[in-house]
């Protein structure tokens, strides 16, 4: 008999070498390989031809290969893979810019039968396939040609029709574990005639109580397959677990479009709790914070009204409601944990000065965490400009300050003479002391580890903690990655401030784009010319980059200077080099993805990003965001590379249509999910197998509300009924879940 944590090793069929190709995939036990879910569904009693395939559908079809060949996209030598496919009604290319594995394209030969699943894709005016499914369909006409087949993940070393097959031997070894018991405990309780079968059989899986016709009182301990009580599977119509991993991987014959969607009850149960698990652990930890002390601010705002009235210009709604939002948090006896996210140039930093204030009329001392040493200049002069007519003491340390004038820094902060510091990670030396640190702020916190972060937070007696990010976040994506922080939003930019004129471009208008960048030289602005990251998956490509610079160099030459900045360069080096922009010793930067969050360089009006197609949405945002952050009317080129899709196109045109950050967001996150907006915050997020954030929301809502619900009846998940998630939280997230929850 097997159970969830048998090693695959143990199933039937699976010997060493096949061992190490699931281990490879991550699949290590039984419960690891019920969860590798099919990535889609060939719906072969639907089959389809070539003639009758339009733009945009997700089909299933079976066709005969013509031909395999590779060339190179342009002067770049990247290849693009190409099977040709034919039917009786037609010709199809299926395209690949990337190699699943090593040895896949050798596995197709010339007159060989494919089955092909993907979605159909309009391009330079023909339809065909981009990186669809491929399966070698010679064995597999007949007995399943009227079926609804799932369809795994690529795998180097395993067919799609040996994955199904394991899976199916593991859920029918499963049967026979959870039916043993079953009949045991039907036995046992066979004396007792008041408990009937229909009362007692409802804790097993549907698919067992039909096939063994056995009645139980408690679910088998040994198998543990249903974690969530029951009153939670009835509130929100959940189906069992073993009955959704049943069916997802073995579709009924009856299965509907909803199965094919992956939007059918089954599906569905498996979506919930994939969230589910995420939101109670998010619960847990706001629900732990909860329990914390910190001071309990008063509401003393007569300098926050002193410095509204010494602006030159009037805080927004947004800024205004973000702060009350703050206020609110501060006054509480328990920390606060808030996220300020806004636009760039949306006024966050004012807001957390503000916050400053507050804290030190209640004789408190504040601290704002930057990622580099130049930001947190920038930030300095601005709290220093905006702060020290208060009577506020402003501070500054960095890891490249002198020892003495450090040294200097660190008697000031621990004898309280030091009213707000900004700083990088030199906050967090040990050397570091407050005398009462009641607020932490982190900037762009998605630069910082979660270990820097409370490191910086154990300066104080549990201070009150405010988080800010310049990248917009759908609320959507905000509510699951930041569950443990409340969240305020600032999305309103000041009055007055001019939009950047963005146009997309192609490599055919490089001419005029140039003759456009002088014209802005000449005026005596600067600009920024940025390169992408060839593949997220490859270290930085500085080649590109590289030539761009040698070639400006001399094409600009000797009237303009130009500067280079990358990734590889060290962090020293990096504030160097943007000093020396700042500071107009060069007119032109040429650099790769490290500018996206920078400092200000009013006199910076142009940007020119190549190969736009290769960035997202939310990063080619940001990174027009470097410019119009002074008086001069600027500007955003997008160059697009040569062979770009429609698609690119049509994504891409969305940057001239919009500067509003949040829309931009939320196109993103349709078109390339939630990776993008990540970064290393919460790693339950990229363990997403079957969820969707774009077409789930509803559910994600639902699962929320019920890892809420669940932990406001039982706080630290100790009744019977609750026993299972607590170890499920433990299991998934470590002894810091259960200390959330005591």
């Amino acid at each position: 008999m097997i159970k969830l944590e048998t090693p695959v090793q143990f199933i039937k069929g699976v010997g060493p070498k096949l061992g190490d190709v699931l281990r490879k995939k991550g699949v290590v036990t039984v419960q690891d390989l019920l969860e590798w879910y099919p990535r889609a569904y060939e719906d072969r009693r639907a089959a389809r031809n070539i003639a009758s395939l339009k733009p945009d559908e997700l089909v299933s079809l079976r066709a005969q290969i013509v031909r395999v060949s590779s060339f190179n996209m342009g002067k770049s030598k990247r290849k693009i893979y190409d099977v040709t496919l034919t039917d009786s009604t037609g010709k199809i290319h299926c395209k690949f810019f990337r190699v699943p594995y090593k040895g896949y394209f050798e596995r197709f030969k010339a007159g060989e039968w494919v089955r092909v699943i993907g979605k159909v894709t309009l391009y330079r005016g023909q339809i065909e396939f981009h990186h669809p499914d491929m399966q070698d369909d010679a064995a597999e006409e007949g007995s399943d040609s009227n079926k609804v087949i799932p369809v795994y993940p690529e795998s180097e070393g395993m067919t799609n029709r040996q994955i199904r097959k394991l899976v199916e031997l593991s859920i029918d070894e499963l049967k026979k574990s959870l039916a043993e018991p079953a009949l045991a405990a039907a036995k046992s309780h066979s004396a007792q005639p008041k408990l009937g079968a229909s009362a007692l059989g409802r804790r097993l899986p549907t698919s067992v109580r039909k096939s063994n016709n056995v009645a139980m009182s408690e679910p088998p301990p040994a198998n543990q397959i249903e974690k969530f009580p029951e009153w939670l599977r009835g509130k929100y119509k959940l189906v069992e677990r073993f009955e959704a991993l049943e069916k997802i991987h073995l579709p009924p014959p009856d299965a509907g479009a909803d199965f094919v969607d992956q939007t059918s009850p089954y599906h569905r149960r498996i979506i919930f709790e994939e969230f589910f698990w995420l939101e109670l652990y998010l619960a847990s930890k706001k629900s732990g914070l909860k329990r914390e002390a910190a001071p309990a601010f008063e509401k003393k705002m007569s300098l926050v009204e002193k410095l509204k009235k010494s602006l030159p210009f009037e805080m927004t709604n947004a800024q205004l409601r973000s702060l009350n939002e703050i206020v609110g948090d501060l006054v509480k006896p328990h920390p606060m944990h808030r996220l300020v996210q806004g636009d760039v140039g949306s006024g966050k930093t004012l807001v957390a000065l503000a916050s400053a204030l507050i804290a030190h009329e209640n004789e408190f001392q504040s601290a704002i965490m930057v990622p580099t040493e130049i930001l947190a200049e920038q930030h300095y002069q601005n709290a220093k400009k905006f702060l020290e007519p208060l009577g506020i003491t402003v501070g500054l340390l960095t890891g490249s300050m002198k020892t003495a004038e450090r040294n200097q820094t660190y008697d000031m902060l621990k004898n309280g003479l030091i009213h707000l510091v900004v700083g990088t990670h030199a906050l967090i030396q040990e050397a570091v002391e407050f005398k009462q640190l009641g607020l932490v702020v982190i900037d762009e916190q998605h630069r910082f580890g979660v270990h820097q972060r409370s490191m910086l937070k154990r300066k104080g007696l549990s201070p009150h903690f405010l988080v800010m990010t310049a990248t917009p976040i759908p609320r959507t994506l905000a509510m699951t990655v930041y569950g443990d922080l409340d969240v305020s939003i600032i999305d309103e930019l000041p009055k007055g401030r001019a939009p950047i004129t963005t146009r997309v471009t192609y490599e055919s208008k490089r001419p005029e784009v140039m003759k456009f960048l002088k014209e802005q030289l000449a005026k005596g602005r600067q600009v920024y010319v940025v390169y992408p990251l060839i593949e997220e998956s490859e270290k930085i490509d500085l080649k590109d980059a590289m030539t761009a610079f040698e070639n400006l160099k001399e094409e600009l030459a000797p009237k303009f200077k130009v500067g280079l900045l990358h990734g590889k360069m060290k962090a020293d080096e990096k504030d160097e080099v943007m000093r020396g922009f700042r500071a107009k010793e060069f007119d032109v930067l040429v650099s790769t993805t490290v500018i996206e969050v920078g400092v200000d360089v009013p006199n910076a009006n142009l940007m020119l990003i190549e190969h736009a197609e290769r960035f997202g949405l939310s990063q080619l945002h940001q990174l027009r965001g470097r410019v119009g952050r002074g008086e001069h009317k600027s500007f955003c080129v997008l160059m697009l590379g040569q062979a770009v899709s429609d698609e690119s196109r049509e994504r891409t045109r969305i940057m001239e249509q919009t500067s509003d950050g949040f829309k931009i967001a939320e196109a993103d996150l349709a078109i390339r999910g939630p990776g993008e907006f990540l970064g290393s915050r919460q790693s339950g997020l990229a363990g997403f197998k079957m969820a969707n954030l774009v077409r789930d929301i509803s559910i994600l809502t639902e699962a929320r509300n019920a890892a809420f619900e669940i932990l406001e009846k039982d706080s630290q998940l100790k009744s019977p009924e609750h026993r299972a998630l607590r170890d499920e939280l433990l299991r998934t997230h470590g002894a810091t879940a259960l200390a959330s929850v005591g």
